[in-house]
């Protein structure tokens, strides 16, 4: 998906991902983040973000809840980082990083939610009245107040299998007294998910019908409860070229995740300000009926994997058509359309999601100057198994 576009904007990144796989400094099935031109989009972003007024909020799911990268982000200015489940949470948590935003998309625990109140995270998404009982009550215990935020959802929203879940607008009449209740919270703000998607038709990142559902929202819990909202969370697809819309769309939050590494579907089909920040590498295993395997473990259903650079060096290296794994079968492999060399090193570029494979993480630094180094290996949770 994104290949042709790093092997123009950043060859650079590939070449020494070839170079430390050759080297056995990497293993195969890993992904290799160029952490100059990360924190160089982020930069860029940032810029924008400040001339619009709206916070940002780092995703990092998106490329294996890295410590080490989420760190350096926080340096740049970013408002703090928002995390997409409990686990993630944890993670930035135990590494001293600041959690702003939790419990959007994963609600968090029951029998967790005492000690993520204690992590003291400046924002807590709610799905129903259940779980902000649950938050009240931990901090009443604790003597605090907890600003909170409603996932909102209306009929004809997009909303994702497996994310389903929040307060319809119609409950809202409802549902607000009960948290309204709630001594401890604050209803500070609403968020839903995907507010933005890319229109390939139109070539445009597009506000989607749940936007319109946040506008309605602030209007009801003004109208109806008094309440003047401080934010509107609009999360998906954000990136420079975003943000002005989110301004205009109401909204006061991003959270880049996909535009922090140049990869948002907008970035496949049009030169953004963000430059590709990630790539995927693996070796060539073995070869039957005239195709290569490549070693797996990187495979994400949506991460429309297209082609492979496979070779022992750049300037030598051949192109290839990937075959997608079944979303029926494990990716021990990935195919490749043409018969290679094993041990090969095989370089791509597609739609991550880090967090929900069992790949590693090597990051780098250094090429922006021309001395690359090898700064770190984590585990695709976060956890730093080398260097």
């Amino acid at each position: 998906m994104f290949l042709d576009l790093t092997l123009r904007r950043n060859a650079k990144l590939i070449d020494y991902s070839i170079y430390l796989h050759q080297a056995g400094l990497i293993e195969p099935d890993t992904y290799v983040i160029d952490l100059d031109t990360i924190i160089e989009n982020g930069r860029l972003m940032l810029a924008e973000a400040n001339r619009q007024n709206i916070d940002l909020l780092v995703m990092s799911k998106q490329y294996g809840r890295n410590p080490f990268v989420t760190a350096e982000l926080m340096k740049e200015g970013f408002k703090g980082t928002v995390a997409v489940d409990f686990r993630e949470a944890k993670v930035l948590y135990e590494n001293g990083i600041p959690l702003t935003h939790i419990g959007h998309l994963v609600q968090i625990p029951s029998h967790l939610v005492p000690a993520f109140v204690e992590m003291n995270p400046e924002f807590i998404t709610v799905y129903s009245t259940q779980k902000a009982k649950e938050i009240n009550e931990a901090c009443r215990k604790l003597g605090k107040k907890q600003k909170i935020f409603l996932r909102l959802v209306n009929e004809g929203d997009i909303l994702y299998p497996a994310q389903y879940g929040g307060f319809y607008l119609k409950d809202l009449q409802s549902v607000v007294p009960e948290i309204l209740k709630l001594s401890n919270l604050i209803i500070d703000g609403v968020t839903t998910f995907p507010c933005f998607l890319y229109e390939k038709s139109k070539g445009e990142i597009v506000a989607t019908p749940n936007a319109e559902t946040l506008r309605k929202g602030k209007e009801i819990l003004k109208e109806r409860f008094g309440i003047d909202i401080t934010h509107m969370n609009m999360p998906s697809s954000t990136c420079t070229h975003l943000i002005e819309m989110i301004k205009e769309n109401g909204g006061t939050q991003g959270e880049p995740g996909h535009g922090l590494m140049g990869t948002t579907p907008m970035h496949a089909v049009k030169d953004l300000a963000e430059r590709p920040a990630m790539v995927y590498v693996s070796e060539i295993s073995h070869t039957i009926d005239g195709q290569s395997y490549c070693y797996g473990g990187g495979h994400y259903r949506r991460s429309h994997m297209e082609n492979a650079l496979v070779g022992k060096k750049l300037d030598s290296a051949v192109k290839v058509s990937v075959e997608m794994p079944d979303t029926e079968s494990i990716d021990y492999y990935i195919g490749l359309n043409k018969e290679l060399p094993v041990g090969d090193t095989v370089v791509m570029s597609f739609r991550s999601q880090v967090f929900v494979t069992r790949s590693n993480v090597g990051v780098v630094k250094g090429l922006a100057g021309g001395t690359p180094e090898l700064v770190g290996i984590f585990d695709s949770q976060g956890k730093e198994t080398g260097r």
